[in-house]
């Protein structure tokens, strides 16, 4: 996959790539686009090397999924859609008063907002980028409603298309975000504004593209979202710092040059052709790319009920999540944990190993003192 536009790293021959990911994918299946959703994904979990590839190749990993056995009831539901389409036309009617009130703007009749439509997305990516030049030049108030931004992965474009972005009188540019879970005193629920920031971080990074070969333009490092207050349906924002969040998905699509090493370590013969390739043959050839579950990929990725399976299979410690597995070192299956916390191995002399056994020894004690036998 080809690094970032701003990455400074040396790009392999598209030409060789792109036809080793089309074999992959199956040379008459059309590739899968990829999207923000599936860009914010990958960030998230930057030492998957399966997800990178099967990315990467474009294939359809929901109907991978399926042939494996192990379909995922994955993305949002018809109502979560119709709810949040609902509200966004909220936000947006009557011009964008309601979100040219929340950005601070007094008289929205000063605010420009351009025609945006043009034929294809090339065009619409061309006259997006006309139009955030000729706001920045005017130095004028100016609202984008869905603009189409690209950035170049695996050697062809990914079409991006962010809910509004406004360009300030200064040529500061700022991504707004439209989601329809509550903000309640305040506050919303931590891992959706979490996947949100995710998501806006790929449209700053497109956008700086956009104003590198702009004068007088800069991106904000943080972004408006726009939420309903508590459980009304009233808009209110607050603005999230996403330099985190860029920073990370910056380093992923970086990492994705290697692609081609992970691609060039497969096993002779291996595909993930759905249409062609039989369960047994497409559950190897998954298998052949080493994965990096986390209890998180349930809510991001289609193939993440196949790896929880192989996990528990497994008996890795990844099912218990990211934070227990980075607290228990060298032990890598419950099976190792369970017997070092039982004295039966292990070093003693391993802070992780002690206190697993200090934890047991406590919990022995409390449960004797409620009169409870503990389960061995």
């Amino acid at each position: 996959m080809s690094a970032s536009p701003d990455s400074g790293l040396s790009r392999p021959p598209q030409t060789t790539r792109r036809q080793r990911l089309a074999e992959l994918r199956g040379p008459a299946t059309p590739p899968r686009p990829l999207d923000a959703r599936a860009l914010a994904a990958l960030a998230a979990n930057p030492g998957c090397r399966r997800r990178a590839l099967l990315d990467g190749a474009g294939v359809d990993k929901s109907a991978l999924a399926a042939k494996l056995g192990s379909p995922a009831p994955f993305g949002q539901s018809q109502f979560a859609i119709v709810r949040g389409n609902s509200f966004e036309a909220k936000v947006k009617a009557d011009g964008g008063r309601e979100l040219l009130r929340l950005i601070g703007v007094e008289d929205p009749g000063t605010v420009s907002v351009p025609e945006l439509s043009a034929a294809g997305p090339e065009g619409r990516v061309a006259r997006t980028a006309l139009a955030l030049r000729e706001a920045t030049a005017a130095g004028t108030w100016t609202l984008l409603d869905h603009p189409l931004l690209a950035l170049e992965v695996a050697g062809s474009p990914v079409y991006l298309e962010p809910d509004a972005v406004v360009v300030r009188p200064d040529g500061g540019w700022t991504v707004v975000e439209i989601k329809s879970f509550p903000m309640v005193d305040g506050a919303a629920d931590a891992s959706k504004v979490g996947a949100a920031a995710r998501q806006a971080a790929v449209y700053v990074l497109a956008l700086e593209r956009v104003a590198a070969a702009t004068e007088g333009a800069r991106v904000a490092q943080s972004v408006l979202l726009v939420c309903p207050k508590d459980f009304s349906n009233l808009p209110t924002a607050s603005v999230v710092d996403v330099r985190k969040q860029r920073s990370v998905t910056r380093r992923q699509l970086d990492r994705l040059t290697r692609i081609d090493e992970i691609a060039a370590a497969l096993p002779e013969g291996v595909g993930f052709d759905v249409a062609e390739r039989s369960p047994e043959e497409l559950t190897a050839a998954v298998e052949s790319v080493p994965h990096q579950y986390a209890p998180e990929c349930l809510a991001a990725c289609e193939l993440a009920f196949h790896c929880r399976s192989r996990a528990r299979q497994a008996d890795a410690v990844e099912t218990l999540g990211r934070s227990v597995r980075g607290e228990l070192g060298g032990l890598t299956t419950v099976g190792a944990v369970l017997a070092a916390a039982r004295g039966e191995e292990g070093d003693p002399a391993d802070p992780t190993v002690a206190a697993l056994r200090r934890a047991r020894a406590l919990r022995e004690e409390a449960l004797s003192g409620a009169g409870v036998r503990a389960c061995r």
